[in-house]
């Protein structure tokens, strides 16, 4: 495993809060914890007995947070257990992102899948889900991962190590919004807090709404989502209590108007967004963790990953690769890995194993293992590993900033929440309008070279308006896949810098790199064209590129996704040149 050095540890002011349990007959205490178990509810997982909580946040808003707690059925209610932590937005007893037709309250089922693939109660765990603020039966206003959510955090970790019925030692899991909080958790310092899984996490929020100060589509369609789903109607069988809680927002109608209006704000720098940078506040944290992310996401994609990971000091574990928004172990009808690599559950408990029951694994996984566009995997002692630098010059060009191409069709209001949220299909193959961008290429690569990490442009610029970067992979015949993209806002005329989305992409032999400027020609911004012609001068890109040949193969298959991606972004160019720069490497960073 990766180890990037270690940081000191901040401790936390614990809270001590009792357990409220509900419904159903206690079992005596020597035998099972007190408790509803499958039994009595099939919502509660095989093996485990449940019990619902309320403690305050740590805040001192006055925000009350509630908390589903599967305890392991077979095991005495004073027998204390290590407690994996899960913390967010889905956690509501109705449904996760809306009403699933449940005709009787329990737990939620959001990840049943791992409880049970993984034989967590069977194996001596806890598991606590626990609603943030505005969501499920917390009361307060929902807060995007800002300064309450992370006070959330703090204390559903504070509380859950400070159970009797916990060993005082935790690990969170999560996907998408409650992989973030995973994130969080890390950035908070907490001693209790042992190892973290976060599965396609959102590293910096400011990216998922905006890019260097363009506006995505979704940038007040996800604020809506969430506040659809913090006010989803609790179930008539729900306790009192949480029916109340759940009611917070018609009380506080400000709740959903405030996520609205203090989402939409370009700025990055704002105070807003610089409270929401997960990777800036990584600097220096070194819990355990354990990621994964693909590469060619269409919803949480890989903006600020680097910056996060360079920023964790700690043991590092991840799987990285060309995959959409899907979890370890997941499948599709044909029964194919969707991330192609087998034994995702067996390896996520080797590691909660090893740092929250301190049992030392058998097994040897490699620190990264890591998936390239050709499908091939291969181990890595961290990502990105250390390679090659290289900087080249970008042609001058001029091209009108007119936005050609970025029109798109809205999906429906409940598909923009970041559990389902994809990037519009590209449109179909067409003439590219030489007017609206230009392109550089490079002389043709002599033997397989990969680009990794996290490619970087800078610019300049002689007039206001938007500018979009492409990257091609070009084979001799013109055929040519984009592998990566971003945009970004020029507010005046001067420099630009930005950075593209971290990647892993190999060259074959004769294939060509080629850096493609101009207006945004996509749908999957919501940019305002100038109209300005913009003249470009003094651009570069910044590459990390690794030598293929130096790969250590390990287990995995080729992500189903990669070949939809491939059709979906491969085009044939014309008017390639010879091309002005070399992919090469050269010194090591």
């Amino acid at each position: 495993m990766n180890l990037r050095g270690r940081a000191a540890a901040a401790a936390g002011t614990l809270i001590t809060v009792a357990t409220l349990a509900v419904g159903g007959p206690a079992a005596a205490a020597a035998a099972s914890p007190p408790g509803v178990t499958h039994e009595e509810n099939p919502r509660v997982p095989e093996g485990a007995v449940w019990t619902e909580a309320y403690f305050p946040s740590a805040d001192d808003s006055g925000v009350e947070l509630h908390a589903d707690v599967l305890r392991p059925a077979h095991l005495p209610a004073h027998a204390r257990t290590p407690v994996i932590l899960a913390v967010g937005s889905y956690f509501n007893h109705a449904g996760q992102t809306g009403p699933e037709g449940w005709t009787r309250t329990g737990p939620s089922s959001r990840f049943a899948d791992f409880t049970s693939g993984a034989d967590l109660f069977a194996r001596g765990y806890t598991y606590v889900m626990v609603d943030l603020r505005g969501f499920g039966g917390s009361t307060g206003c929902l807060d995007w991962i800002g300064p309450g959510e992370q006070a959330d955090v703090t204390a559903a970790i504070q509380w859950t190590a400070t159970r009797p019925w916990s060993t005082g030692r935790v690990g969170m899991y999560g996907k998408s919004y409650d992989a973030t909080t995973g994130l969080v958790g890390n950035n908070l310092r907490l001693p209790a807090l042992k190892a973290v899984v976060a599965q396609e996490p959102v590293w910096n929020m400011y990216n998922y709404l905006f890019s260097n100060g363009v506006p995505r589509p979704n940038v007040t369609g996800t604020p809506n989502a969430y506040n659809g789903i913090a006010t989803m109607t609790p179930l008539p069988d729900d306790t009192a209590r949480y029916r109340a809680n759940a009611a917070y927002e018609q009380s506080h109608p400000e709740c959903l108007a405030d996520n609205l209006t203090n989402n939409n704000n370009p700025d990055r720098y704002s105070s807003y967004w610089r409270a929401r940078n997960l990777a800036a506040q990584a600097r220096g944290t070194n819990t355990p963790l354990f990621v994964t992310q693909g590469f060619i996401e269409n919803n949480t994609k890989p903006e600020d990953m680097q910056e996060f990971l360079d920023n964790h000091h700690g043991v590092e574990r991840g799987w990285v690769g060309q995959w959409e928004h899907v979890r370890g172990n997941e499948t599709n009808g044909q029964g194919q890995l969707l991330m192609g690599r087998a034994g995702f559950f067996d390896e996520v408990m080797r590691f909660y194993d090893r740092y929250l029951k301190g049992i030392r694994p058998a097994v040897h996984d490699p620190a990264y293992a890591v998936e390239d566009n050709t499908g091939a995997w291969r181990a890595q002692p961290t990502w990105p590993a250390p390679s090659s630098r290289t900087s080249a010059a970008l042609a001058d060009g001029r091209y009108v900033d007119d936005g050609i191409g970025a029109t798109l069709a809205a999906p429906t209001a409940d598909g923009w929440d970041m559990e389902h949220y994809t990037d519009p299909v590209p449109p179909a193959a067409r003439a590219l309008a030489p007017t609206s961008s230009y392109f550089t290429w490079s002389t043709p690569v002599r033997s397989r070279l990969r680009i990794t990490a996290t490619p970087q442009i800078t610019l300049h610029a002689s007039a206001p308006g938007n500018v979009m970067a492409r990257l091609w992979d070009v084979a001799p015949d013109g055929t040519a896949v984009m592998f990566d993209e971003n945009v970004a806002l020029i507010e005046r005329a001067g420099r630009v810098a930005f950075d593209l989305k971290s990647t892993d992409w190999t060259f074959e032999p004769g294939h060509q790199l080629g850096v493609q400027l101009g207006t945004i020609g996509s749908g999957n911004w919501r940019d305002t064209p100038s109209g300005n012609t913009i003249e470009i001068t003094r651009a570069r890109i910044g590459l990390a590129v690794q030598n293929p040949r130096l790969d250590v193969p390990t287990q995995g298959d080729r992500s189903p996704f990669l070949d939809t991606y491939l059709r979906q972004n491969t085009r044939t160019l014309t008017g390639i040149g010879e091309g002005t720069f070399p992919l090469t490497l050269r010194h090591r960073s």
